[in-house]
């Protein structure tokens, strides 16, 4: 079954980020590196992806047919989405221990989705 692990953050976490040593940073990154390596060796990797800032977001609307955009993220939120890991695993149980292994874990801004089997709706 696939499983979406969304990653978000917010503001003081980001603030926590930037004060943080090189060398803390890179082991951060490292658990990152860590992760990708062995579900990539297990299998279970489908696509892991870092987003850039929400401010360079476009929020997109059809009205009459034509596609409007404005600048800055879709609405006021106090967490937003930093990036994501789409795993194929055998339970739920098992996505919600590889997103246990995301640093940002600790800051309990991780959520585990099930992916809709389309086929399974037809």
């Amino acid at each position: 079954m696939k499983y979406l692990i969304l990653i978000y953050s917010n503001p003081e976490s980001r603030a926590i980020w930037d004060t943080v040593s090189p060398e803390d940073k890179a082991a951060g990154l490292g658990v990152y590196e860590q992760l990708d390596k062995d579900l990539v060796e297990s299998g279970e990797m489908i696509v892991s992806e870092p987003l850039d800032d929400p401010a360079k977001a476009k929020r997109v609307r059809v009205t009459e047919g034509r596609a409007l955009t404005t600048d800055g993220p879709f609405a006021e939120v106090k967490e937003y989405l930093v990036g994501f890991y789409l795993v194929d695993c055998s339970t739920v149980e098992r996505a919600v221990e590889i997103a246990g292994r995301i640093p940002e874990a600790e800051l309990g801004l991780i959520e585990v989705r099930p992916v809709t089997d389309l086929a399974a709706l037809a």
